[in-house]
């Protein structure tokens, strides 16, 4: 894989800061975006199909897949649960000609930073506070208190790593964010 001869668009952030509602809004928007499609550990939530939300792995295959050198970047993100991007996904995304969109956790996406350098735009959505991503949280409705307080923790955490991506924006109002992550994308992409 030529890392050089194709690009990449990074969008991370803590859980519940609203990187997946703007990457669907960007995804809606231009076709030419394509989502990769994370491997992950966990096991599926209703509605979810292997393939389309991620590609669900036993820990098992995960770590044959590790060993045998498939994965971009990978993390353990929560204990237990892995989470990574298969270079095959990418090269998938590139043969159609298309500019893959990776809505990824924080240390993986600096990850991809690094490989990747002036080839990616890397984006940290940060949301208006933990308390507000507390809430966002909350409102979902699939948080046990436990998970609630391993997602807030992990929150705080991942928000000091905000400087180490090209961008960020805050995310006090959904269209806003996706309008200026979408001047950023457009400007990186030089349309």
């Amino acid at each position: 894989m030529n890392n050089q001869a194709h690009k990449l668009i990074i969008i991370a952030a803590p859980s519940g800061s609203g990187k997946t509602s703007i990457t669907k809004y960007l995804l809606n928007k231009y076709p030419i975006l394509s989502l990769s499609i994370s491997a992950a550990t966990r096991k599926p939530r209703e509605g979810e199909q292997n393939g389309v939300q991620y590609h669900f792995l036993s820990e098992s295959d995960f770590r044959k897949k590790i060993e045998a050198d498939d994965f971009v970047e990978w993390e353990m993100v929560y204990q237990g649960s892995y989470y990574g991007t298969l270079k095959s996904e990418l090269q998938r995304i590139w043969d159609l000609s298309k500019i893959p969109i990776l809505d990824i956790d924080v240390k993986g996406a600096i990850h991809l930073q690094q490989q990747f350098g002036d080839t990616c735009l890397s984006i940290f959505i940060e949301p208006p506070s933990i308390e507000e991503l507390k809430n966002r949280l909350m409102s979902r409705g699939t948080e046990t208190a436990e998970s609630l307080a391993n997602r807030v923790n992990k929150a705080s955490y991942e928000m000091s790593f905000r400087n180490h991506f090209h961008k960020t924006i805050l995310n006090k109002d959904l269209a806003v964010a996706c309008a200026e992550t979408e001047k950023l994308i457009k400007d990186f992409l030089g349309w």
